[in-house]
C-alpha cells in the first residue's frame, strides 16, 4: 500500500511565506505586519464542524496565556469570511479566523493536498499548526494533528502548560 503524496511542507528554520487574507471581520490580515510578535498559524478543514469547533474553542480558551507569552493566533480555513463570522459568534471565539477560499496559502504552507480520510485518499485541508518567531521563521511545524487535545499538547511543546 502506498502512502499519499505529501505537499511540500515547511520545517523549522524556514521563512514562512507571507500572505494577506480576509478575516471574519472583513479586515485584511497580512502576516508580515505581525513581525515582532510570535505567531501561531493553524489550518483546519471547516468551520462549525465538531473537531474544528473543539480546536477553535481550545485556542480561544488558551488565548490569554498565549498572548501573555507574545503569541498571536490565526486560524485559517477555506470558509468564506461570512461563515467564519457566524462561527466566531456561535461559539464565542476570541481568535482571528482567516479565509483562504482558493487554498493558495494552505498549499504554500503544506496544509492542503492528499490525505487519508476514512481510509480513502482525498484532496483536502491537512490539519496543521505552525509556530513562527518574531522574524517570521518557523520554529515548530506540526502536520496531521488531532483536533482534540492538540492545543494542550502545543502549550506543553511551547512550555506554556
Amino acid at each position: 500500500m502506498t502512502q499519499p503524496a505529501q505537499p511540500s511542507r515547511l520545517s523549522p528554520g524556514d521563512v514562512a511565506p507571507d500572505f494577506t487574507l480576509p478575516s471574519d471581520t472583513g479586515e485584511q490580515v497580512t502576516l508580515s505586519s505581525l513581525r515582532g510578535r510570535k505567531v501561531v498559524v493553524y489550518f483546519y478543514p471547516a468551520a462549525m464542524t465538531p473537531g474544528c469547533t473543539t480546536q477553535a474553542c481550545d485556542f480561544s480558551e488558551s488565548l490569554g496565556s498565549l498572548e501573555a507569552q507574545g503569541y498571536t493566533v490565526l486560524g485559517v480555513s477555506p470558509d468564506a469570511p461570512e461563515k467564519l463570522a457566524r462561527f466566531r459568534e456561535r461559539d464565542g471565539l476570541s481568535i482571528t479566523l482567516l479565509s483562504d477560499a482558493d487554498k493558495q496559502v494552505m498549499s504554500a504552507w503544506g496544509a492542503f493536498g492528499e490525505k487519508k480520510n476514512y481510509g480513502k485518499v482525498v484532496q483536502g485541508v491537512i490539519r496543521s499548526t505552525l509556530v513562527l518567531d518574531e522574524d517570521g521563521v518557523v520554529t515548530l511545524a506540526q502536520y496531521n494533528v488531532r483536533a482534540t487535545g492538540h492545543v494542550a499538547k502545543l502549550r506543553r511543546d511551547l512550555a506554556l502548560a
